[in-house]
């Protein structure tokens, strides 16, 4: 049997070794290719738009050990040995959260203790906040989270925090610039940059979650850039 490729990328259930479901992912024919011949899972990120092998930033690789086709040709279930947790979270699944009849969900207890602390191997710290926004933006309580509280107002609200941070930013540069050739005396000190670029960044990510753009898809179109004249390649644009 072969795989339908036409039908686009094809949704992979995850089992351990036990049975248990540890995540859905996606693969596309060159995913499939890798993951067959390196013994390890390889997916397709729709939100990275790349090709990823699991645990390639974490270490929580998956040892394929059957690879099995749906009736229709166009669903792969995956049983694996799962290294480390599945889940960016820690959990040992990606399924860790109870919905009731209304759409509200918990974790249940025995769960959250199966959640290791914050020594859990880190997927980068991009990454996790683009997880935490996209949480946030579905579930987050605006009363306790300024991050759902930005969301209930969106996009309004975090553009223009956007536009404020990086204000504020380049003001930053400038008075440290200007404390730097002794220009006045209470230039702010070279601190306040961080501070308010990570407050630019933080911002840029609760935008990107929301339209669903992670940002490594910002790292990749630097990476492509890479020796090439800035120049040019605006120039390119242009054509």
């Amino acid at each position: 049997m072969q795989i339908d490729w036409q039908k686009g990328l094809i949704p992979v259930v995850t089992q351990d070794e036990n049975g248990e479901v540890l995540m859905l992912a996606y693969m596309n024919e060159e995913a499939f290719k890798l993951s067959c011949e390196s013994g390890y899972a390889h997916y397709f990120s729709r939100s990275k738009n790349r090709i990823w092998k699991k645990g390639e930033s974490s270490g929580n690789t998956q040892k394929i050990k059957q690879i099995k086709l749906d009736c229709d040709n166009d669903a792969i279930l995956l049983k694996v040995e799962q290294i480390g947790a599945a889940c960016h979270t820690g959990s040992h699944s990606c399924f860790f959260k109870e919905l009731d009849i209304l759409g509200n969900s918990r974790i249940p207890s025995e769960e959250k203790s199966r959640i290791p602390n914050a020594n859990t191997p880190s997927y980068g710290i991009l990454d996790e906040l683009y997880h935490t926004c996209l949480e946030r933006k579905l579930s987050g309580d605006e009363t306790t989270s300024y991050t759902a509280k930005l969301y209930k107002k969106a996009p309004n609200s975090y553009l223009k925090k956007i536009a404020e941070e990086a204000c504020e930013f380049t003001l930053a540069i400038k008075d440290f610039k200007a404390g730097a050739k002794g220009e006045h005396k209470e230039a702010q000190p070279a601190y306040d940059i961080v501070y308010e670029g990570a407050d630019v960044l933080f911002h840029m990510l609760v935008a990107l979650a929301d339209v669903g753009i992670h940002p490594e898809q910002l790292l990749n179109e630097l990476r492509r850039r890479e020796g090439l004249s800035g120049l040019i390649e605006k120039a390119n644009r242009k054509g």
